[in-house]
């Protein structure tokens, strides 16, 4: 977890470490990630995640799921003009 003392977006000095469940959305579609763990301003409720929330984050997001193999296929034949 990084180290933070003042909060970046109102220079509040009460940031506290909170473990909380996190929602994102990405196109339309809802994702939550369980016990995220993160910082959180209670002054202006500016939320900061170090490296490992990112991380965790990124793998609940559909977002960075892996493309479906057939539609790169697909998509790599329209481009060269095969069939």
């Amino acid at each position: 977890m990084f180290k933070i003392t003042r909060c970046p977006s109102c220079d509040g000095t009460k940031i506290k470490k909170v473990r909380r469940n996190w929602t994102g959305e990405f196109k339309s579609q809802r994702y939550t990630v369980h016990d995220l763990e993160y910082c959180e301003c209670p002054d202006c409720v500016e939320k900061l995640y170090g490296r490992e929330a990112l991380r965790e984050i990124e793998r609940h997001s559909p977002a960075f799921e892996p493309a479906d193999i057939n539609r790169r296929w697909a998509y790599h034949q329209r481009g060269t003009g095969e069939c």
